[in-house]
């Protein structure tokens, strides 16, 4: 399945929304027309009705895109739910604009808002049962809003992150630590890449060959060794790992000392559960055993009477 993200490869990165609350209205006749419900309900066959559809939404490419063909299931599969439970043209209206509507603030943002969209979906479906004009109107029974709660949950809500999968693009994040009390690396100059660097020659048969530089850029190597006052231009080129060496170094210790620390803050709090855990099994099965040790005494008597 295509990400949204994949698709918008080269261009701006899109803002994103967090997730918000979203006040609900009556949306009768709001996505589908009087005419576009007749012309629904005069299809006879599934496949008629997908192209009445797409035709109205602008949903073409629902056999070849695989957006599209989700957006034509949600719609196609509302339709039939109408149909199923005999509603007339404005709740067959209604029930599909409030399916259509939760969908669209479901993919509004790529974070997780099942709460908002849940909530703003009870408060579409109230709008359309309670009679209070003009912020909400008696369209549905209470038998009906039961329905439909039911379906929209079934079917959407179930494969709620499906949805937002298919519909969202992904969000990654780019994490740089920094650790106090330790000096910045310095980034590699060029000068000592380039005087480390040996002189590589491909062949006519493509293997290659090291070869040293010639003779008039390099220096001829003396023979003799060097005295105790004088150092060789390697032996000056050696602090600069040493350094490195021992910053790593430092970097090592100082996490190994953190998870250890961590690791005994684990076990210490681990056995302090486990103690608690015990002293209080302990209790219970102390307040059960008196409990039948006085049951067992008050019985005792009696059984002397008899």
């Amino acid at each position: 399945m295509l990400l949204e993200s994949q698709e918008m490869q080269g261009q701006e990165i899109p803002k994103l929304i967090q997730p918000r609350d979203h006040r609900a209205k009556v949306c009768v006749w709001a996505d589908l027309t009087v005419d576009d419900v007749d012309r629904i309900s005069e299809s006879l066959n599934s496949d008629h009705v997908r192209q009445v559809l797409a035709d109205i939404f602008h949903l073409d490419d629902f056999r070849t895109n695989i957006k599209t063909g989700i957006v034509m299931d949600l719609y196609f599969y509302t339709i039939m739910f109408a149909r199923e439970n005999n509603f007339n043209r404005e709740k067959t209206s209604a029930v599909f604009s409030i399916v259509k509507k939760t969908h669209e603030v479901c993919i509004e943002t790529p974070f997780g808002n099942v709460d908002q969209t849940f909530n703003y979906f009870k408060e579409m479906v109230l709008c359309h049962a309670v009679n209070r004009p003009p912020h909400s109107i008696e369209l549905f029974n209470a038998d009906e809003v039961r329905k439909i709660t039911e379906y929209t949950v079934n079917t959407y809500f179930r494969h709620f992150k499906m949805y937002k999968y298919a519909f969202t693009p992904l969000v990654r994040l780019d994490l740089s630590l920094s650790y106090v009390g330790l000096p910045v690396t310095p980034p590699p100059s060029e000068a000592d890449d380039d005087g480390d660097e040996d002189i590589i020659l491909y062949t006519a048969n493509g293997t290659a060959d090291e070869t040293s530089p010639p003779e008039d850029e390099v220096p001829h190597e003396q023979t003799t060794e060097p005295t105790e006052g004088e150092t060789t231009t390697e032996q000056q080129k050696t602090p600069e790992p040493e350094e490195s060496q021992a910053r790593k170094g430092n970097l090592r210790t100082m996490i190994q000392t953190y998870l250890s620390d961590e690791i005994k803050k684990m076990k210490t709090s681990v056995e302090e559960q486990i103690k608690s855990t015990e002293d209080s099994l302990n209790k219970k099965l102390e307040v059960t055993e008196g409990t039948k040790s006085g049951k067992g005494a008050r019985g005792s008597p009696k059984g002397k009477k008899k």
